[in-house]
């Protein structure tokens, strides 16, 4: 049965209108992004094959675009339309953080680093420079490595503090293990950036580490 033969009140479009869209099932979220099913299926069930094919929302979103192409009901339209859904919010998280509200917490910034650092298949190695009340200036993702582990550079860093002016830094890097727990070399390359950075009077806040689904702060563990 088609959607538009279902009860109002079970339509996906009109439950977002009437409820929000919290109250939607991921199956039901992507079928008003599908718009439209196949044949004898309808967006609904499209969707709910989509995610049991991909293993749930989250790896459809991240899927390789030949991947995501050769799925039933996708294509390069659909991908390009996910594409820029996706980087509409992670531009909206990073508009949050540049509003000038000082960065207090490492739950303020771990969503937004989620978003642009979760899904690398490698690590990347990214800094927030932020002003004397702990204000954005930038972000930037300065070093790039394999599964195992990317090269930082301190001085590299230093560079670029100085560049943005910036009183303080919050270090960030992925886990693509999807296991946010730091190492020891994580704990090294800490401490040096924090040394170095010292020296030209930088602050180093915290060092936020990107697992699958949750951040793991080194400075609330006591580790920097």
């Amino acid at each position: 049965m088609a959607i538009k033969d279902w009860p109002l009140r079970e339509r996906p479009r009109e439950r977002l209108l009437s409820d929000g869209a919290r109250s939607l099932s991921d199956a039901e979220l992507l079928a008003i992004f599908l718009r439209t099913g196949v044949s004898g299926k309808s967006a609904v069930d499209l969707a709910r094959e989509l995610l049991a094919r991909f293993g749930g929302l989250r790896p459809l979103l991240a899927a390789q675009r030949q991947t995501f192409c050769e799925a039933p009901g996708l294509g390069s339209a659909k991908y390009a339309q996910l594409q820029a859904v996706l980087e509409m919010g992670r531009r909206h998280l990073h508009e949050q953080l540049d509003r000038g509200s000082p960065l207090l917490s490492p739950q303020h910034t771990g969503q937004f680093l989620q978003s642009r650092l979760r899904d690398y298949p490698y690590e990347v190695f990214a800094v927030l420079f932020l002003d004397n009340r702990h204000r954005l200036l930038a972000f930037e993702e300065l070093f790039r490595g394999t599964i195992d582990g990317a090269s930082v550079h301190p001085r590299e860093v230093v560079r670029r503090a100085l560049q943005h002016n910036a009183a303080a830094v919050i270090l960030s890097h992925n886990h693509p293990s999807g296991v946010a727990e730091p190492s020891e070399a994580d704990q090294r390359i800490t401490m040096r950036l924090r040394d170095a950075l010292a020296l030209i009077d930088v602050r180093v806040l915290d060092h936020l580490i990107v697992g699958d689904g949750d951040c793991c702060s080194l400075a609330q563990r006591g580790l920097l």
